[in-house]
Formats: structure tokens, C-alpha cells, sequence
């Protein structure tokens, strides 16, 4: 008998904490719920706080009001030269309209992915097919992207979702296209490589050529310069030994010959087949004062 009441306390007591637990419910301001009953919406827009529900007839359905991520794989988009880009994006998005959300997508996330990346790809595949492989790379990409955000944000909205920001990661060629195109820049580098090479040994030239030039100016005036000062100096030598020679005639002879005779007779072995009677003697055989 003791036994049967407390298993009957018990059970009772149970059935309070389920009553209860079915009965309230919270809500966190990281969060949104809808209250339904029997499919029927009751309740979607509760502020953050312990709220009062009937039990085991209505249901609190949680979702997740945070900013989330969607980070699509990549994918391939014909630009408006019918080249293919391959596009890695992603969306930043949250819950604003928690009926709008349910009633849309079921209050799905996989759902609600799966749309948003429908309208992302179709408005990607739009603007890419406007534009060259040039503009979505370099010239565009901000503004395609500003688009993007306006455009998915506004249909986004009939899903009850705020997109805050659409964001293209990287714009990649196809690898086979992606060959070809390294292949081109490499002949192009290389040709412009080719064209600095030349154009520098075209100036190289140009200095080697000038500064030859110069060289031998400078070397032609400093010859003439050298020239004029050497012609000087025999001028004024020979102004000295005529005025010398004028002054003592008979000494300046005898120097003359005195040097003759040094130069003539270095050597030993030096031969000198003269006259005896030639002036060349004069000296030797009858020395004057």
C-alpha cells in the first residue's frame, strides 16, 4: 500500500513538471518563436522573457535571429564575352518576420538557404552576363556586389529575411582557360621583357657611343693642345740656342761637337767610318780657345 502511494506521488508530481514545462516558455533575445496550435499560427512577435502558453495544445517553435552565413560552393557564370568564371560567394542574412519565415519556408533553415541561394545565383548570373571577364574582376566587383545585396535583400524579404551583406570571395577561371590565359601572360611578360632588353641595349649604345665620342675629342684636343705647347717650347729652345749661338758662335760649336763626339763614342764596340780631314775633327786635331 506504501508502495502504491508513492508511485501515485510520484506520478503526480510528474505530471506537474509536464504540466508546467508545456504550460511556460522563454524566450531569448537571441532568438524568435511563434506560438501554434494545431498548425495555426497564435503568437510570433514575443519580447525576450518567461511567456504563458496552453498546455499540451500550443507549441513554441525556436528560431535563430543572430546574423547567419550562407557560404555557397562555387559556381560557373558566362560573362558577356561567353567565357565562364567560376564564383565563390557568400551571404550574410537573419530572421526579421518570424511569420513571414514559417509561413514561407516552414520555419526550415535548409529551406531558407536553399532559396537564398537560388536569388543570389540568378542575380550573379545576371549581372556577370553583362559584363566582361575584365570589369568582374577588377573594375566592377564592388558594384556588383552592392547590387547583389540590394537585389536578394528585396526578394529575400517575402521569406521574412534580412540579407545585410552579399560578398564575392574570389573570381577564378576555369582551369583549362585559366592555362591558356597564364600561357598568353607569360608570352606577353615575356615580350615586353624582350622590348626593355632592347631598348636598354639600345641606350647602352648610345652612352657607349656618345662616350667614345667625347673620348676622342677630349684626346683630339688635348693632342692639339700638347701639340701647340710643344711647338712653343721648340720655338722658344730654338730662339735660345740661336741667340746663344750668336752671342759665343765659336762655344756653342764646341759644344755641338763635344756632344757629337759623347753620342758618337758611347760604346766600345761602336764603328764610325769618317774623314780624318772633315770638320767632324776639327776639334780633336787643333783645339782653339
Amino acid at each position: 500500500m506504501n508502495q502504491s502511494k508513492l508511485l501515485a506521488v510520484l506520478g503526480i508530481v510528474l505530471l506537474v513538471a509536464i504540466t508546467v514545462r508545456s504550460t511556460f516558455y522563454m524566450v531569448d533575445e537571441r532568438e524568435k518563436v511563434i506560438v501554434v496550435r494545431f498548425g495555426q499560427v497564435l503568437r510570433y512577435d514575443d519580447a525576450p522573457g518567461i511567456h504563458f502558453k496552453s498546455p499540451f495544445l500550443d507549441d513554441a517553435r525556436y528560431f535563430d535571429s543572430r546574423i547567419l552565413t550562407l557560404d555557397a560552393e562555387p559556381q560557373p557564370f558566362l560573362t558577356k564575352e561567353k567565357k565562364y568564371v567560376v564564383v565563390d560567394s557568400f551571404v550574410k542574412w537573419r530572421i526579421d518576420d518570424a511569420l513571414k519565415y514559417y509561413l514561407t519556408v516552414g520555419g526550415q533553415e535548409a529551406d531558407a538557404r536553399r532559396r537564398l541561394e537560388q536569388v543570389v545565383n540568378s542575380g550573379l548570373r545576371d549581372e556577370f552576363g553583362k559584363r566582361t571577364v575584365h570589369d568582374v574582376v577588377s573594375t566592377d566587383r564592388h558594384k556588383i556586389m552592392e547590387i547583389l545585396t540590394a537585389n536578394t535583400d528585396r526578394e529575400a524579404r517575402k521569406f521574412g529575411i534580412v540579407v545585410t551583406d552579399v560578398r564575392i570571395q574570389r573570381v577564378d577561371l576555369p582551369d583549362e582557360v585559366s592555362q591558356s590565359v597564364y600561357q598568353r601572360m607569360k608570352a606577353e611578360r615575356s615580350r615586353i621583357a624582350n622590348e626593355l632588353r632592347a631598348q636598354g641595349a639600345e641606350a647602352a649604345e648610345k652612352i657607349r657611343a656618345n662616350s667614345e665620342r667625347q673620348r676622342e675629342v677630349l684626346l683630339a684636343e688635348a693632342y692639339g693642345k700638347a701639340e701647340r705647347v710643344r711647338g712653343e717650347g721648340d720655338a722658344k729652345a730654338t730662339a735660345l740656342y740661336a741667340g746663344a749661338y750668336g752671342r759665343a758662335p765659336e762655344f756653342f760649336s764646341l759644344y755641338r761637337s763635344l756632344n757629337a763626339y759623347k753620342e758618337s763614342f758611347r760604346k766600345k764596340d761602336d764603328i764610325m767610318i769618317v774623314d780624318p780631314s772633315s770638320d767632324f775633327f776639327k776639334y780633336m786635331k787643333k783645339p782653339s780657345r
